[in-house]
């Protein structure tokens, strides 16, 4: 009899849970707007936070919250971008395109090793071994963790073991800025076109010794540019909020360190800068 009792008393129980659980789901329950299903299917389902949102899903939230303008959307085409504005009836929104930029003009042909890395083909395991071997610290170590971690193959290794940027392909999805064991990504606005090809913190003709094409911070491009360009840490820091469009500091820069990087020609050097003509890797510095 005590059995029975007991069955009946949770059966009662399991009952009155799921009666008022009912009753707080039917009262406390947010109602979705169905919008944000349609618009996400309209997004390309990368999910790479480019846009400043965690995936697709939260930015279709956002656009239909009237939190983002579908511009946000480097991924997808002009195309995709005005159907969605349509769909919500808003405006694409002017977003100015940003791609990934290398701190390193590094290659094999200009830099030396100091030791030769054997083991894992991999920027972030020969970073653990005494910083990979390479003369420049802070130089690209050439395995490739960024291409492998691009999805959209907007990064190449060219033949001198360097990262090559597509910037029609590159959405500024960050995941090369994280696989990047030397933190020689970072993303810009396409119209940065002045840029410091070179990310060490050394300083004198010396490092010329590892590096033909290093920064010696000599200065003479903060000369050139007063309150565009100032030195810091031995190397120049362009001020992008002021107007920029100039090619006047790469003129005197005896390495080549600041570029201007053209949209077709790509980094174009002042005339002071070296003629690098080897096309084979550089010798390993002696140990």
């Amino acid at each position: 009899m005590l059995f029975f009792t007991a069955v009946a008393a949770i059966c009662g129980l399991t009952a009155v849970l799921a009666t008022l659980l009912a009753m707080a789901d039917r009262r406390l329950r947010v109602q979705e707007d169905p919008r944000i299903d349609t618009v996400e299917e309209m997004l390309p389902h990368a999910n790479c936070g480019a846009c400043g949102y965690p995936g697709c899903r939260p930015f279709a939230e956002a656009l239909v919250e009237g939190k983002a303008k579908p511009g946000k959307c480097s991924v997808s085409t002009d195309a995709g971008r005005e159907r969605i504005a349509g769909y919500l009836g808003v405006d694409v929104g002017a977003e100015e395109k940003r791609v990934a930029r290398l701190a390193c003009a590094g290659g094999a042909n200009v830099a030396r090793a100091h030791a030769h890395y054997q083991g894992m083909e991999s920027c972030a395991a020969a970073a653990l071994v005494a910083g990979g071997g390479k003369g420049c610290f802070y130089g690209c170590l050439g395995l490739a963790d960024c291409e492998v971690a691009c999805t959209f193959d907007a990064i190449r290794m060219n033949e001198h073991h360097l990262p090559v940027v597509d910037e029609d392909r590159c959405t500024a999805c960050g995941d090369c800025v994280v696989a990047c064991p030397k933190d020689l990504f970072s993303l810009h606005a396409v119209s940065h076109r002045l840029w410091v090809a070179c990310n060490s913190a050394a300083a004198g003709d010396e490092i010329l010794a590892d590096c033909q094409v290093a920064c010696t911070a000599c200065g003479r491009c903060a000369a050139d540019a007063p309150g565009l360009i100032t030195m810091r840490n031995n190397l120049p820091v362009i001020d992008y909020t002021r107007e920029h469009a100039t090619k006047t500091p790469i003129q005197r820069c005896p390495t080549g360190a600041i570029v201007w990087l053209d949209a077709k020609a790509g980094p174009v050097k002042g005339p002071a800068a070296p003629k690098i003509l080897r096309k084979g890797a550089r010798q390993d510095a002696p140990t």
